[in-house]
């Protein structure tokens, strides 16, 4: 698998992709997707811990396979545009799909207090949601998927699902991969620290939503405090979970320390000039997935954060009817 490609010249920059893709392809994205949406159906899969976590599912006539996928750090199932994407161009090439809100976001907030940890129970959690959606008719082979966090939490799910014969494998698009190092370079860099103070505040509301949901659960003098991604993780999250302190918590989470144990075949999109990532972490994973054959890597120079839009001349030389190059590149893969 070796495609090529290319963004607009006027989007060769990865700050400029990542801006470009959450502002404006945000608003204009039904443009540029032929497929229909779905007719989804609602369900309350049980996750680790018997944790509710709110979904949707939809099954097409004779499904071929299934796809399990969620989204990144902040967001629900209703604004998740990208996300909805990949269920339209899955549906229509025969995929049943399910889609979850992750701990402490969207509905899966209404129902549970339970805060993120990064993986170490959403792993469990895409495994869990996995064998529950063969109950609702949704058939194996099935493909555990995500992007930005959720690429990082769709990694634990391949990891945890191991043993799992209906899980094939998983697929992610700019998955964080240290999250230490990555968020130390966004802080310090420029333009990046501003990407930060905007993720931040989305977590703030993230949390007082949790709290206007539970009150007695979530400490909103924590919530205060917490002004920064690091804060956040440092006053709601690891105090629940018994790490000493965000280093040790990241250490843990983070997959790069895992990719080499894979033993399920797993598709990484990832770019070169990705701004929320350390930039050192390209070579890195590119270092690990030659050696780790279960890793299909596509790291391109460009790109951005979760963008990959792509140039009319790279739809025709790849024969894509639409933009969205990296969903393209997955679709293809699981064939």
């Amino acid at each position: 698998m070796n495609p090529q490609y290319t963004p607009p010249w006027w989007l060769q920059s990865g700050l400029s992709m990542t801006l470009y893709t959450a502002l404006r392809m945000s608003r204009n994205w039904e443009e540029y997707t032929i497929e229909p949406e779905p007719t989804y159906q609602e369900h309350i899969f049980s996750g680790d811990g018997d944790v509710p976590i709110f979904g949707i599912f939809a099954i097409p006539p004779n499904p071929k396979g299934t796809i399990v996928a969620t989204y990144g750090i902040t967001g629900t199932l209703d604004n998740q545009w990208f996300l909805r994407i990949l269920g339209r161009k899955a549906y229509a090439q025969g995929y049943a799909v399910v889609l979850f809100d992750w701990r402490a976001h969207g509905k899966t907030a209404e129902l549970s207090p339970q805060l993120t940890s990064d993986g170490l129970y959403e792993g469990e959690d895409f495994v869990r949601i996995a064998r529950q959606s063969l109950q609702l008719g949704c058939p194996a082979p099935m493909w555990i998927m995500g992007y930005s966090l959720g690429g990082q939490l769709a990694l634990w799910g391949v990891k945890a699902g191991r043993d799992v014969p209906e899980i094939a494998g998983g697929a992610v698009i700019c998955p964080s991969l240290e999250s230490d190092r990555s968020l130390t370079y966004l802080m310090a860099h420029p333009l990046g620290k501003y990407l930060e103070r905007a993720i931040a505040k989305e977590l703030r509301k993230l949390a007082g939503e949790l709290h206007r949901y539970h009150p007695t659960e979530i400490d909103p003098a924590a919530i205060d405090r917490a002004t920064t991604i690091w804060g956040f993780d440092r006053e709601l999250v690891i105090p629940r979970l018994g790490f000493e302190t965000v280093r040790d918590y990241y250490a843990a989470t983070s997959p790069l320390y895992f990719l080499a144990d894979l033993n399920k075949p797993v598709l990484i999109i990832y770019a070169a000039d990705d701004p929320l990532f350390d930039p050192t972490l390209g070579p890195e994973l590119y270092a690990i997935a030659s050696k780790q054959p279960q890793i299909d890597l596509l790291l391109t120079p460009h790109g951005g954060h979760v963008g990959h839009i792509s140039s009319q001349e790279c739809q025709k030389l790849n024969i894509d009817r639409d933009p969205w190059w990296s969903w393209n590149r997955i679709l293809e893969w699981i064939q």
